[in-house]
């Protein structure tokens, strides 16, 4: 890239004049991984829980989760539901498909062409993997899913990344192996060229397509709730509960969302922004589906939210950064093995916050909490800090 022209160093002398507290750090810029580095916004960061978690073969811990967000209430809030779940035994995840996508578009002569070339990629799968996993000893191609539109080929690689996320490791890969099939095969198909994404990857976008195939992890929590507990701790009793999360599942029917949540974004982005994810995949994650149950005879509500991709990871990226790895260690996912982890505990977090949101919304106390604690004075905020 050439260096800034001397106009665009003006205009960034007259923003750095104006940016006393962005700049106002002792952080090494060359160990700062992004362009025109000039500093930090701070962001809030409160902690939530602890929240009783378990694995599939009812292993458990308590965890706190590091939550960075500017929105009061939403802490308090999640508390809440982790003490509502922790008085009936915790929260019970499981993580299912795993997957990184990239999405390359291949452009041929004719439509005809396009067909031959797809004919062809059974042929070409195992070196094209070879040529991919070349890049990273992480990474696994698991598949490559094609698409014919006119005369271009779309092709889906996707890939298992280790622990981690795997964005950038996949763009490196897909055009290595991208390049090759340019150099080895283009004259034999007709290929003329091609983009390295075409826009089927669903990459930082809601889609259909991240709800069909896994980008990132596949991830279901869930909780039961007792009904003296809900009315204890909750306000309401677990039948009212039931009635208004299946009364909004209709809404969200009618409305044409994507997904059924009442705020589950909102952990995500905290969750993400403390622990170094990818901030803007939050909408690759943001199709979830969260299922009331309830049970007449135990008058037990019974919770589950369904992620089908949560893209999450415990190396590279912003993962690197001190701070973030701080909040990995709180949560007790930082070092190998612990990416799907991470996306239980997440997702187990966002089930709390669900549990607790959906039962202001019962009691009527959803904007007053807002209005309490978003505008409390300096006093009563001293008062509630840790």
């Amino acid at each position: 890239m050439s260096p800034p022209s001397s106009k665009t160093k003006a205009k960034f002398s007259q923003a750095l004049s104006e940016a006393e507290h962005i700049t106002r750090h002792n952080q090494d810029p060359f160990q700062v991984r992004i362009e025109n580095f000039i500093g930090y916004t701070q962001v809030p960061v409160g902690l939530a829980g602890p929240l009783f978690i378990r694995t599939l073969d009812g292993a458990g811990q308590e965890i706190c989760a590091p939550l960075a967000t500017t929105e009061a209430a939403l802490i308090a809030s999640c508390c809440r539901g982790c003490k509502a779940a922790n008085a009936c035994g915790g929260v019970q995840y499981t993580t299912g498909d795993e997957g990184m996508s990239r999405g390359p578009s291949f452009e041929l002569h004719t439509p005809s062409d396009a067909f031959k070339f797809v004919q062809a990629l059974p042929e070409l799968e195992d070196p094209l993997a070879k040529v991919a996993e070349s890049t990273s000893k992480h990474l696994c191609l698991k598949s490559l899913t094609p698409h014919v539109i006119g005369s271009f080929v779309h092709i889906l690689f996707n890939y298992t990344c280790g622990d981690a996320a795997g964005h950038n490791m996949v763009t490196i890969a897909t055009e290595r192996a991208c390049a090759w099939v340019l150099k080895t095969v283009a004259g034999e198909y007709n290929i003329k060229n091609f983009y390295i994404e075409g826009q089927m990857a669903s990459e930082k976008k809601a889609s259909w397509g991240n709800v069909k195939t896994a980008r990132g992890l596949e991830v279901t929590a869930w909780t039961s709730i007792s009904d003296p507990v809900c009315r204890r701790v909750l306000g309401c009793s677990s039948e009212h509960l039931y009635e208004i999360l299946q009364m909004g599942q209709e809404a969200c029917i009618r409305n044409g969302q994507h997904g059924n949540n009442i705020d589950v974004a909102n952990v995500l982005a905290a969750a993400f922004i403390a622990t170094g994810q990818d901030a803007a995949s939050i909408t690759d994650a943001s199709w979830s589906h969260l299922t009331p149950e309830y049970d007449r005879e135990s008058e037990r509500v019974t919770l589950s939210l369904y992620f089908p991709s949560l893209p999450v990871g415990v190396v590279g990226g912003g993962t690197r950064y001190a701070t973030q790895q701080e909040a990995l260690r709180i949560m007790r996912c930082d070092g190998a093995g612990k990416k799907r982890q991470l996306a239980g505990f997440i997702a187990a977090f966002a089930l709390a916050l669900e549990v607790s949101t959906a039962a202001s919304v019962v009691n009527n106390t959803f904007a007053q909490s807002h209005e309490r604690l978003a505008r409390r004075t300096a006093e009563n905020g001293a008062r509630s800090r840790l």
